[in-house]
């Protein structure tokens, strides 16, 4: 299953968990994967949802290990691109956690899991593809949009955020960094407890951030 990212475009977010807006937009400058989606691309993938009776997952950073943190309950393509609109459940810890960063404006970005059936090359633009048709899986909210070619350069970015106040992070704050970027519940662990958890219970005089910047970049 393949990813592709957003901007967040929220038309509105009600107080008992509603949310509106855009998924994807249609046209424009091709993404940094060399992507453009043209109009009609989900209209096959809705279809057999509502023939299926099912709707694409909410999730939460792509994590599907986890239940889903609420229901899209609504969507449509129209003349700007694909349309939504959905129930968070703000009973649930990570659900309420979202939908409080949406209410704060502070939320990045959607970014929907998808697979590719039918594309068409640019014949003048090599690497420059447009995605006609497309199996829609589910639709996460994500912190930052994450581009195809980012990856681990932008979570290094991140903690280096961190670091300038002179603090390495906690483990969990580490994990959610990671977790972000797209990984895996498992391989967040595995990263974190193989680089920073050694720091964290390091007694020695050297200089822990740097160190730690070390791991990284090894």
């Amino acid at each position: 299953m393949l990813h592709k990212d957003f901007s967040l475009e929220i038309k509105e977010t009600g107080k008992d968990g509603t949310v509106e807006g855009y998924a994807s937009v249609f046209g424009g400058a091709p993404d940094l994967g060399g992507d453009i989606i043209a109009p009609g691309a989900f209209s096959d993938t809705l279809v057999e949802h509502r023939r299926k009776g099912t709707k694409p997952l909410m999730l939460w950073g792509h994590d599907s290990s986890q239940p889903p943190i609420g229901n899209w309950e609504d969507l449509a393509e129209d003349g700007k691109g694909l349309w939504l609109k959905g129930q968070i459940d703000i009973e649930d810890p990570m659900g309420l956690r979202v939908h409080r960063a949406l209410f704060r404006k502070s939320m990045k970005g959607l970014s929907i899991g998808y697979r590719t059936k039918q594309a068409d090359m640019d014949p003048k633009n090599p690497g420059i593809r447009t995605l006609k048709a497309v199996d829609l899986f589910e639709v996460s909210f994500v912190n930052f949009p994450m581009q195809p070619r980012a990856g681990v350069d932008s979570v290094k970015s991140a903690v280096q955020d961190i670091l300038g106040v002179g603090q390495l992070p906690s483990l969990p704050q580490f994990e959610d960094l990671l977790r972000e970027a797209g990984f895996s519940k498992s391989q967040a662990t595995a990263i974190a407890g193989k680089g920073l958890a050694p720091l964290l219970r390091s007694e020695s005089g050297g200089d822990p951030a740097l160190e730690f910047l070390k791991s990284l970049k090894g």
